[in-house]
């Protein structure tokens, strides 16, 4: 049995993974998969599990509903030159089109 993460919300140890999701039973919290790599980095992964790494170009897995625009970001949407932040929800920075820059979750993103 892998040592999964407790969950962030209610720190319970019983969480268990799906897809690239970390699920907690007792509260319903679900977050972003990540693993540590060698160091005090953390790897950020897509939706498919590959590596994204900062300059990456990335496609939007589904509509995005966006704050303040008029309009969603569109599944298919192209991302070039990406970057990884650490802490928060959102942990890839970017400028799309159209929309200006924006912060993303990368369990949203397909690598290209």
């Amino acid at each position: 049995m892998e040592n999964l993460p407790k969950c962030p919300q209610c720190n319970s140890e019983y969480t268990y993974e799906d897809g690239a999701m970390l699920i907690c039973p007792e509260c319903a919290h679900e977050w972003a998969l990540t693993t540590a790599v060698a160091g005090d980095q953390t790897a950020v992964k897509d939706v498919n599990g590959n590596l994204l790494q900062d300059g990456d170009s990335v496609t939007i897995v589904k509509d995005l509903k966006v704050k303040g625009a008029s309009a969603p970001l569109k599944k298919g949407t192209k991302v070039k030159n990406i970057r990884l932040v650490e802490g928060g929800d959102h942990n890839i920075d970017c400028k799309i089109d159209g929309f200006g820059a924006m912060s993303l979750k990368s369990e949203f993103v397909k690598k290209l």
